[in-house]
């Protein structure tokens, strides 16, 4: 199966392909649903080549399109043709044509927020030119299977990350609530909002009960999917290739996920993981809800909100730059590091090193006991660390 991983900027796309990803889908300014990443523009996609290599990348273009959208995409048709893109996720019809008219070598692939759930749905957008269909999250296992089988086109889910509340994103609260619309890719996520009370109006003074704490509950929040435990059955069922969610979450995020990904995949291959548990154990030591398998084996737990707010064991600090000649290195700090803190050094192929002997120096070369984001910082080690090491503490 392929594995493809998030990418809301260039560091995050750098990332993901260093870390163990297939593929990557970014999006496009101004044509995603992740409108609040980063995203893509200008000449970035200069840089895209030199780190691609053989790799795949996925340009998704799926908002739904107005008329006013659907103009400056056709006046964005030669920017997009920059890229090195293999495919585009779509869920809009109308532009099917424009881009099989502008591209007619890259393939297309149906973005989850299409909703296919069914047999005959596939064949209908495989007639349609889709290649490849990334499947509603309401799906069981075995209906993933029955539409593998029965449609002969290839199957995309999602294994990890967020799950809306409402069927791939068509949830209205977001633009009641604060303005702004999840379909157009400016989602506020009022469903993790802590509410107060929850009371329908016709069952006044029936409450939900408080669930998280003495004053809110998380009645609407949806767990998150995790499905590392279950990629054999997965491939069983002929899914050609898994995704992770989170364009929009940290290239700390990007980088755990996809390699414990990658490397539960390698070991379902054969391959030689000795850390592997540990590169599992990573998933629960990022920010994340409580997990859950979605609806493949059943509604019951995903049914049920998650009881408790983002846990996490451990705080993504910066990352190793390039060795200065005194045998520094340079670090660029994402959040405050102390000399007191246990640090570990992370890379795609080594879990963790420990280090508690560094020392910190600023920009002068003088020690300091602390540093913050945004400072000049520079890292004395002898642990066998690397440019391009994830830093984090516990």
């Amino acid at each position: 199966m392929e594995l493809v991983a998030p990418a809301g900027n260039m560091e995050k796309l750098k990332y993901a392909y260093l870390f163990g990803a297939d593929a990557v889908y970014i999006g496009i300014s101004d044509f995603s649903l992740r409108y609040k990443a980063d995203n893509f523009s200008g000449d970035e996609h200069l840089a895209i080549p030199g780190f691609k290599a053989d790799k795949k990348l996925y340009c998704a273009l799926n908002i739904y399109f107005h008329n006013e959208d659907i103009r400056r995409l056709e006046e964005n048709l030669d920017y997009l043709s920059m890229y090195p893109i293999d495919a585009f996720i779509v869920s809009d019809l109308g532009v099917i044509p424009i881009l099989r008219k502008r591209f007619p070598g890259v393939r297309l692939h149906l973005s989850t927020q299409a909703n296919c759930i069914n047999t005959e749905s596939a064949k209908f957008y495989a007639g349609l030119g889709i290649s490849r269909i990334v499947l509603g999250r309401e799906l069981s296992l075995a209906e993933v299977g029955a539409i593998a089988k029965d449609s002969g086109v290839e199957m995309e889910v999602f294994v990890h990350g967020a799950i809306c509340l409402a069927y791939a994103g068509r949830c209205f609260l977001s633009a009641y609530m604060a303005g702004r619309s999840a379909n157009s890719g400016d989602c506020s996520h009022p469903c993790r909002w802590k509410y107060l009370v929850l009371e329908e109006e016709k069952r006044e003074g029936e409450h939900f009960p408080i669930i998280e704490a003495e004053d809110y509950t998380s009645i609407l929040s949806s767990k998150d999917l995790c499905m590392i435990r279950h990629l054999g059955e997965l491939e069983d069922a002929g899914v050609a290739a898994i995704k992770i969610e989170g364009r929009m979450k940290s290239v700390y995020y990007t980088a755990v996920t996809t390699r414990a990904y990658r490397k539960a995949l390698d070991a379902m291959r054969g391959a030689h993981v000795p850390d592997l548990e540990e590169y599992i154990a990573d998933l629960y030591r990022i920010s994340h809800r409580e997990y859950t398998t979605g609806f493949y084996f059943g509604k019951k737990d995903i049914s049920t909100p998650t009881e408790v707010d983002y846990v996490q064991s451990h705080d993504f600090v910066g990352i190793v730059g390039p060795k200065s000649e005194n045998g520094t290195w340079s670090i660029d700090v994402k959040n405050r590091i102390m000399k007191s803190d246990l640090l570990e050094y992370i890379g795609c192929d080594v879990h963790a090193i420990e280090d508690s002997g560094f020392t910190l120096r600023d920009s002068e070369m003088n020690v300091v006991e602390k540093t913050d984001h945004g400072k000049i910082t520079f890292l004395e080690t002898d642990k066998p660390v690397k440019e391009g090491y994830i830093i984090r503490k516990k």
